[in-house]
């Protein structure tokens, strides 16, 4: 199956991936899409604080606005262990949310809590029935079905630029990141597509949205996000660099979208929105 067939099998969910530190006092712009897309009123959205250590301050935080935003059922939900991860009952819950919401924190702790169990599959089976899964920071990593969970921070990209693990599998052939230019990370996406020129790169800044359904990606929020397209590489030493040397990539593709603009993630081509 190539990436174009893939795509085309999406089901008919929606994602909003939130690359951090989005706007929780002023217009909510990219929370209050959430809560829209999940129903308004009638939305039932359920926060998932596994990710964060301070599950109980940051649910909390979120269940307020949410609820300001018009959400009537908004409930809290901590995971904190495989075990309660497992649970029939906990994970059959998920079935009644239409919108789901992974707050930040740790992306590995979210997937080694979540990965392959019960909740992990009615969050996916709640996905292709149409339900709004969200995720903010460490939330938005997880979509990719390869997410990144470190690397160096050097300027310059290097295979020691990524540390990658299995992530919840929302969105193939793609790999996120977050606080993307705020933290500098463009270094990383390069070295992922230099890896696999098959995968997008995306890079999400802070108080910005990725919206995806189907193909169509559409921008929201105040920065930007970046599209790093390695299928036209002509050349890259990757395979015979070391660890820590500099990477040669050439003929990388990049595209740069503020709000306004979209992306189709089968033919791999912007476009401008009707605002």
């Amino acid at each position: 199956m190539d990436s174009e067939d893939i795509m085309h099998s999406q089901n008919e969910g929606v994602l909003l991936i939130i690359g951090g530190n989005e706007d929780k006092a002023g217009d909510c712009t990219i929370l209050k899409k959430f809560v829209e897309l999940a129903g308004e009123r009638k939305a039932r959205i359920a926060i998932l604080t596994t990710a964060t250590e301070l599950p109980e301050e940051v649910g909390r935080e979120y269940q307020t606005i949410f609820n300001q935003l018009g959400a009537e059922q908004v409930d809290i939900i901590h995971i904190a262990d495989r075990l309660q991860a497992s649970e029939k009952q906990i994970g059959h819950s998920f079935a009644e949310y239409t919108g789901i919401f992974f707050t930040g924190g740790d992306q590995l702790r979210l997937t080694s809590i979540l990965g392959g169990s019960t909740v992990n599959q009615e969050i996916v089976a709640g996905f292709k029935r149409g339900a709004v899964i969200a995720g903010t920071s460490a939330g938005a990593s997880v979509m990719s079905q390869i997410m990144i969970v470190g690397g160096d921070s050097s300027e310059t990209p290097k295979k020691s630029s990524i540390s990658l693990a299995q992530g919840m599998g929302l969105l193939e052939c793609v790999v996120i990141d977050q606080h993307f230019a705020q933290r500098g990370r463009i270094n990383r996406l390069l070295a992922i597509v230099a890896q696999n020129p098959n995968v997008l790169g995306i890079g999400i800044d802070e108080d910005t949205a990725l919206l995806v359904k189907g193909n169509k990606c559409s921008v929201i929020g105040s920065q930007t996000v970046t599209i790093v397209d390695g299928r036209a590489i002509l050349h890259s030493n990757i395979s015979e660099s070391s660890r820590f040397e500099a990477l040669a990539i050439t003929n990388v593709k990049l595209h740069i979208l503020p709000y306004g603009f979209g992306f189709d993630l089968c033919t791999r081509i912007p476009y401008e929105k009707d605002r």
